[in-house]
């Protein structure tokens, strides 16, 4: 299946998949599920192969052909051939260390690839009852007050919002970092809701140390291109994506606007 230049037809297609899978990490959620280690010893739970178990068929349905990386078939081994084409990435539970704890601030991720840049994401946090997706110029995020476009807010030059991870911290690399923002502060939020704060303006910094993998980010970094941000290495170049075999990202800073 060849994509058109135009993705929003997706968009709403999209978000319905998503729902359809928090809907079954809501059920475990809310169940006494039990944790298992993966090999690489990342925690894991039925939320996840539930959740994954409805959007590869969902978005086989949507966009034939068009082929699915997702985070609990690499783990089992089933790798798909990318090729140069588009790609999707999948998160079924981003943040399941917050699942575990029981906070809420997990999400689950559906981002789509084309040419190494995500163009089309969509971020669901159930239990928040939220949701975010953007594609091309435009971001929306969903919540009980209803549907509305969102946007990056310029990084002031004084008083910047930096955003940090809840369960994976360097703060020695964080605090040095953050010296050349005068006046910053840190606030804190799990899986890829740091992103989603980036995009609607509620922050303005995401600097990110240490390992993560393209399904992780791709579908929330397509929301904050899509609200006038970006991700980059810090060497300044864009995050580029379809690192094969491993799909390993370097360390990143996600920024609002300037």
């Amino acid at each position: 299946m060849s994509l058109p230049q135009d993705l929003s037809p997706l968009l709403r297609p999209l978000e319905d998949l998503a729902r359809r899978a928090g809907v079954v990490v809501m059920e475990v959620y809310q169940s006494d599920f039990a944790v298992r280690g993966k090999s690489d010893s990342s925690p894991v739970t039925e939320a996840d192969e539930r959740a994954e178990a409805i959007i590869l068929p969902g978005l086989a349905l949507l966009t034939p052909g068009i082929p699915v990386v997702a985070e609990e078939s690499v783990a089992a081994g089933r790798i798909p051939d990318i090729g140069s084409g588009p790609f999707w990435l999948v998160d079924p539970v981003d943040g399941t260390k917050e699942f575990v704890k029981r906070n809420g601030e997990f999400t689950v991720n559906v981002g789509l690839i084309r040419d190494g840049v995500p163009v089309l994401g969509v971020v669901l946090a159930p239990a928040r009852g939220e949701l975010w997706s953007g594609t091309g110029t435009t971001a929306f995020k969903e919540d009980a007050q209803g549907r509305r476009p969102i946007a990056c807010r310029p990084i002031p030059a004084s008083g910047a919002v930096v955003m940090t991870s809840r369960s994976h911290r360097e703060p020695e690399a964080l605090a040095k970092w953050m010296e050349q923002f005068p006046g910053a502060s840190l606030d804190f939020a799990g899986s890829s809701l740091k992103f989603c704060l980036v995009a609607e303006g509620a922050a303005d910094l995401y600097p990110r140390f240490g390992p993560t993998s393209e399904w992780d980010i791709a579908a929330a970094s397509a929301v904050l291109l899509a609200a006038g941000g970006s991700v980059t290495d810090f060497d300044g170049r864009p995050m580029g994506y379809g690192k094969t075999p491993t799909f390993r990202n370097p360390d990143f800073i996600a920024r609002g606007k300037g």
